[in-house]
Parts: structure tokens; C-alpha cells; sequence
């Protein structure tokens, strides 16, 4: 275990915020991951991203272990100590990354040493991706390839936290930008032209009749602190000065959404209300358009299924079942058709904070855990 909390410690040394390249952090993966004997493949991104899947083991099937190797900036928080230097204070092991999350991805690597010098019957498969704390990115790249160049694994452990409590469902995402046009002209003439700020207020006003419309008669899922699925704008803007009507403005805005919830089902009204909004202006110079800026799959796995009681082998005594607020990758695994839960050490209510950190006996629970997962592979 100790050696798992060393390979932490390098891994936090690794600054891989998502806005930079990764490949420091990529390369020096792989390298250890090829010291070992795993067969690595290399699926290089945009930006100097790279991503990369590793296998060890013979014959089909086996188990795949899911991790991101990008952080959240530390820049503009109030971080006590070094967050880019692993420290260790009353059980704590602080360090950006040390709960989201590269503690799974330490242990990961540790279960990947442990696989190296057992006799392996069945394959150990890492995904290990880049640009997750920006929306996915890097996964939605990597999925086509994934079985392809690895195979099919029986189930896949994403180790995003969880208190080591074993999660069967989180919400999609969309979002998009939406840009109104209008008309230009003098403030004291505002009557005559198409105020886009209007059109934009508008918009938002639909958007929340919307969200009350899913809050009363929406799918619900009490599993979740907000049952429905949610509507939210976060951003607007435009107009350049107070004495002329503004042609122009944007708002950010997103949808998270029950897995049960289809995404054009849930688009639908939206688009129609911006339909409408344009339409009762009577100006056909007046435009709404919709762009969709990313977007991520939700996962809802049955409780019942083999996935399920397979990681749940895994822990001791009782486990919780639960179904977290965040999105996580695990929904792009499970499209392509493997049973996918996420399970791993720390809580997120840590995660994206200054002085990030993660319990030292969380991390020890995720070793148990994918130490038995490695003697199971080699039973």
C-alpha cells in the first residue's frame, strides 16, 4: 500500500490541468505501464492530449479500471501548501488530484503491478483518459476504439469517488450556447428595432417554465438530491453601450438529465419556445440559434445486475448502493455495452477544492479492493 501512496505522490507531481498538454504525465504512464508488460496503445488528442489503453492478461473479457489523468486548475484558490507536491497531515493526503482523481488511478496502477507479477487468467484493461474535467472530451474520442484495440471487458470499474460505495447511475449533460440577433440602432428609436437582450430575456424565462414543467411532471428519480432532470442558465451577455439597442447576445445554458430522459425529447420544447419567441416578434430580421458546445451520456445501471454483485464481492461486509450528482464517464462505457459502476476512494465534496485531499484509509479500502479483483483475475 505504501507503494501505492509513492506513485501518488508522483502523479500529483504532474501539473495535468486540462487547458495543457498532457503528455508528461501520459508518457510516464506508459513507460511504467510497458515496464510491466501491458500492451499500450497510445490515442493521441488534440492539443498534445493523449490517451491511452493498456492490457495485460490473455483471452477475452476481464475487467477494465477507468481513470482521468487531467486536474481542475489550482490557480485562483486559497491552497495553504503546494498543490502540485503531495503532503501528508493527520491521515490526509493533500494534493490537487488526490480524491479526483488520481488516488483511483495510484491504486490502478498499484493493482497493475500486483496483476504483473501474479499469472493473470483473465485480461486487466486500464482506460486512462484525458480533458474529463472539461466535458468528457477525452473518453468520447477514445470510445470507438476502445474494444476494438483491447477487446470487450466483462464489466468496468470507473474510480471516480465515492466513499468506496458503489455507484449505479448519474445524470447526462448538454450544453449549448444560444445566440440571439437583432436589430441595432439609438435607444430613443428602441421600439423600432429587435432588442436581442430582450429576445435572450425571453429565452431564459422559457427556459425556467421548462425546468418548474419537469420539477412537476418530469421523469423523477428520488435516488438524486434534485429528482427531475434540470434546466439551467448560467451565462448571458451583450449589448456594448446603454444608448443603443443591442443586435446581439448569448447565453450559456445546460440540461443534466436522467438517464431515462431522451435528450431530444427534452430539447424539443426548448427549440420550439425559441421558435416561438422569434415568431412574435413579427420581424424576420429577429434569429435565435442553438449550438451545442458538449455533452456526455448518463448511466443508470440495474442494482441487480452481475456488475453490481461482482464489485460488491470485492468489498467487505454490507455495501451501499447510491447514485451520484457529478457526471462521470462511465455512460460512454456502458453505450458500448459494458456493465459499468463507479466505485472509488475519497468524497467529492473534497474534490475541486483548495487544499484538495484525500483520507489515507479511503485509499487504503480502494487497494483492498482491486487486490482482490487482481487474485480473482488470476483464480
Amino acid at each position: 500500500m505504501s507503494r501505492t501512496v509513492e506513485l501518488l505522490e508522483k502523479l500529483v507531481s504532474f501539473a495535468s490541468v486540462s487547458a495543457a498538454p498532457n503528455a508528461p504525465i501520459a508518457d510516464w504512464i506508459a513507460a511504467y505501464l510497458t515496464d510491466l508488460g501491458f500492451d499500450l496503445h497510445r490515442l493521441p488528442g488534440p492539443d498534445g492530449k493523449v490517451g491511452l489503453l493498456a492490457r495485460l492478461g490473455p483471452g477475452a473479457g476481464g475487467v477494465m479500471l477507468s481513470a482521468h489523468m487531467d486536474v481542475v486548475p489550482a490557480e485562483g484558490q486559497a491552497w495553504t501548501r503546494d498543490p502540485f507536491r503531495l503532503s501528508r497531515s493527520a491521515g490526509r493526503l493533500y494534493g490537487r488530484g488526490a480524491t479526483d482523481m488520481k488516488g483511483f488511478l495510484a491504486a490502478a496502477l498499484n493493482a497493475a503491478a500486483l496483476a504483473a507479477q501474479g499469472d493473470l487468467k483473465r485480461p486487466l484493461i486500464l482506460c486512462l483518459s484525458y480533458d474529463e474535467e472539461v466535458g468528457c472530451r477525452g473518453v468520447r474520442a477514445m470510445a470507438p476504439q476502445i474494444i476494438p484495440l483491447v477487446g470487450r471487458p466483462d464489466y468496468c470499474i470507473v474510480g471516480e469517488p465515492t466513499l468506496m460505495r458503489i455507484a449505479t447511475g448519474h445524470k447526462g449533460k448538454l450544453a449549448f450556447d444560444a445566440e440571439f440577433r437583432g436589430t441595432a440602432g439609438h435607444s430613443a428609436s428602441a421600439p423600432r428595432h429587435v432588442n436581442a437582450l430582450h429576445l435572450a430575456a425571453r429565452f431564459v424565462l422559457m427556459l425556467d417554465a421548462e425546468q418548474q414543467r419537469l420539477i412537476r411532471s418530469g421523469a423523477q428519480d428520488d435516488a438524486y438530491d434534485v429528482p427531475s432532470s434540470t434546466i439551467h442558465a448560467g451565462l448571458m451577455s451583450g449589448g456594448i453601450a446603454l444608448n443603443i439597442v443591442p443586435d446581439r447576445a448569448s447565453i450559456a445554458f445546460e440540461i443534466r438529465h436522467l438517464a431515462e430522459d431522451r435528450p431530444d425529447d427534452l430539447l424539443t420544447p426548448i427549440r420550439n419556445g425559441a421558435s416561438a419567441i422569434v415568431a412574435a416578434t413579427g420581424r424576420s430580421e429577429a434569429e435565435i440559434t442553438l449550438h451545442e458546445v458538449n455533452a456526455y451520456p448518463g448511466l443508470s445501471t440495474d442494482p441487480a445486475a452481475p456488475v453490481v454483485q461482482a464489485v460488491a464481492a470485492l468489498l467487505p461486509g454490507t455495501v451501499a448502493l447510491t447514485k451520484v450528482a457529478y457526471g462521470t464517464e462511465a455512460g460512454f462505457f456502458d453505450a458500448l455495452g459494458i456493465p459499468t459502476v463507479v466505485c472509488g476512494p475519497g468524497s467529492m465534496d473534497q474534490g475541486h477544492q483548495p487544499d484538495e485531499y484525500l483520507d489515507r484509509a479511503q485509499l487504503d479500502q480502494c487497494d483492498a479492493m482491486l487486490g482482490r479483483l487482481v487474485q480473482g483475475q488470476s483464480a
